[in-house]
């Protein structure tokens, strides 16, 4: 079993593509059994305390629990089938006083589980703190673009004038929910705490009986030296839905970036051209067409976000088919399902920040598509204001559909759009409104409403969070 490994065997993306270094680390085979050892040092110093093994046999671990040799221990791995009790014995094998007495009295889940959740809780500080910071990015740009005026889409049509900000305003509102799951989550991690082969402690009753000792009191000295709260209730592991709820605030996340990244990608491709996503200077677009500048970052996004919303459903059957105190069908698939995930979210955010860090803004784009559609959303302006003169708001409709459709397939021609123009000429409206108050009225930039103000109180809500 081989623990260096090249590019001449399968890798996984994630072991050097996708995630940064410190969310690799977390997840790594080393860092694993790290924390093995620091809690079979915890439970070697609460059994110290109860009499039940020396000071000596106690430091003879800890002067080894840094000492991880994973050759040692995949070598008996690979004779004794078990990964744990392969660490037990390369661990014992460094320990000559203590090396006896590692995992007096647990079960695996005692070790592992508690390792699990204290790395999917600092896997969740990684998530918060790279969330944090995207929504301090996102606020400056929201306030930065709260007046600045563009074409609104519905069922990916022209609709009504709107503004960057706002647009920005949004996601940034559905970042701070995601924001708030993650760090609820976080908070609420536990432990299976030390409860034995089936979670009712007995094997630690009989091993402290006599001591003075409750296995309550053990587990909630032990919990406290690893600062991690446990589980009431256990069977051999902690439930496992905790791990769903863990991914299914990841795949919220990944739901809100999946939406900017596809909306990044609208906007970015030429009948738009409105936004685009930083482009480096000798970066390729496409291996046969010289020309094309594709929204990699925003792409990578979307294909990320797409897996990680599947993964919940994994956890939730490992949850539901977790048969009486424990079955083992989902040891192999959390192996690669929880750093996996985190891995995939810390890739988003990643990406996420490049791309609103260099986010590029094509005010000419943004000017024509406003020229081009935006009048359309103002005749509504001008339907309100003419049957306010004492107009018949029928026949204004009418008036202005007539004008309205006539200017689409001018448009639909290549043509510039005369919307303007012939609602100004017309005598109908003349006899109501004229036609430089026509022209004023017609005036898109004028026509967003309160979204200024309101994405300027989403960016200061942002920066409060």
């Amino acid at each position: 079993m081989p623990t260096t490994f090249t590019h001449d065997t399968f890798l996984s993306p994630f072991t050097w593509r996708y995630g940064s270094e410190e969310m690799r680390h977390i997840w790594s085979d080393g860092y694993k059994r790290q924390l093995w050892r620091r809690i079979w040092v915890v439970l070697a110093e609460a059994q110290q305390a109860a009499g039940l093994v020396t000071a000596e046999q106690t430091a003879d671990l800890r002067n080894h629990q840094d000492d991880i040799d994973l050759d040692r221990a995949h070598a008996i791995e690979a004779e004794i089938h078990h990964d744990l009790m392969a660490e037990v014995r390369a661990y014992a094998e460094q320990c000559p006083v203590g090396g006896g007495i590692i995992h007096l009295g647990a079960t695996s889940m005692d070790v592992e589980d508690n390792a699990d959740a204290l790395r999917l809780r600092e896997s969740l500080d990684i998530v918060a703190k790279k969330l944090g910071d995207l929504l301090g990015v996102l606020a400056g740009l929201i306030e930065r673009e709260a007046d600045h005026v563009c074409m609104a889409f519905t069922h990916l049509q022209p609709a009504e004038p709107t503004t960057v900000g706002y647009r920005l305003a949004g996601y940034a509102q559905d970042l701070m929910g995601d924001y708030a799951t993650v760090q609820r989550t976080r908070s609420e991690v536990r432990g299976k705490g030390f409860k034995g082969a089936v979670g009712t402690g007995a094997s630690y009753a009989d091993l402290l009986s006599g001591t003075g000792m409750t296995p309550h009191e053990m587990e909630t000295q032990m919990m406290s030296k690893l600062g991690l709260n446990a589980f009431t209730i256990t069977t051999q592991t902690y439930p496992r839905r905790q791990d769903w709820d863990i991914l299914n605030a990841l795949a919220g996340l990944a739901l809100t970036l999946y939406k900017f990244a596809f909306d990044v990608r609208l906007l970015q491709s030429p009948p738009f051209g409105e936004w685009s996503e930083p482009f480096g200077q000798r970066q390729v677009g496409s291996s046969a067409m010289p020309f094309k500048r594709n929204p990699i970052h925003a792409e990578n996004m979307d294909s990320l976000a797409r897996y990680i919303a599947t993964l919940p459903r994994v956890a939730w059957d490992n949850a539901a088919h977790s048969l009486l105190e424990r079955t083992l069908d989902d040891s192999a698939n959390r192996r690669t399902v929880l750093p996996e995930a985190f891995l995939a979210a810390d890739e988003l955010l990643i990406r996420a920040q490049r791309i609103l860090t260099g986010l590029r803004l094509d005010d000419q784009a943004i000017r024509h598509n406003l020229d081009r559609y935006g009048v359309f959303a103002a005749t509504e302006r001008l339907l309100m204001e003419a049957a306010r003169r004492g107009g018949d708001r029928q026949v204004l409709h009418e008036v202005i559909r007539a004008h309205s459709l006539a200017a689409w397939e001018t448009l639909r021609q290549g043509k510039p759009n005369p919307l303007v123009d012939s609602l100004c000429a017309d005598e109908t409206l003349n006899t109501l409104l004229p036609a430089e108050a026509i022209r004023a009225i017609l005036v898109v930039e004028s026509y967003v409403g309160d979204a200024p103000q309101r994405a300027r109180e989403m960016a200061m809500a942002l920066r409060n969070a």
